[in-house]
């Protein structure tokens, strides 16, 4: 097992204590010197586990809700943005230096296609 606190157990060895404890209720005259380890001490300590495990899992749900509300709001600005930059082209046309502020190549600034030859084109 790693010593390092922040690792988690596997749920192997998380099911592992539950059986424990579980079997550990039906043993009559269980009387530990450690006062931690009593049936009452080890039940507490099983509630605040489980309160624990349940404000992780909302904490998840409420990380899952907000990434997904990002990326529907992300797509839709692109979206936005995408439509703004069709506008720009149509009021200021393609060879404007208004396309050219919002990151657009202007018309005139694109390379002329070439022409392939007959052997490129069939890959020779």
């Amino acid at each position: 097992m790693s010593n390092n606190p922040k690792r988690r157990l596997s749920a192997d060895i998380l099911q592992t204590d539950l059986d424990c404890i579980t079997a550990l209720k039906a043993i009559d005259g269980y009387a530990p010197s450690n006062p931690a380890d009593t049936l009452a001490a080890i039940a507490e300590l099983q509630t605040r586990v489980s309160a624990a495990e349940e404000r992780e899992l909302h904490a998840a749900n409420a990380y899952a809700a907000a990434r997904n509300d990002a990326i529907l709001l992300q797509k839709e600005r692109h979206e936005r943005v995408k439509s703004i930059k069709n506008q720009v082209r149509a009021q200021f046309g393609n060879d404007s230096n208004e396309v050219a502020a919002i990151g657009l190549k202007k018309s005139s600034e694109r390379k002329a296609p070439k022409r392939r030859s007959q052997a490129e084109g069939n890959g020779v």
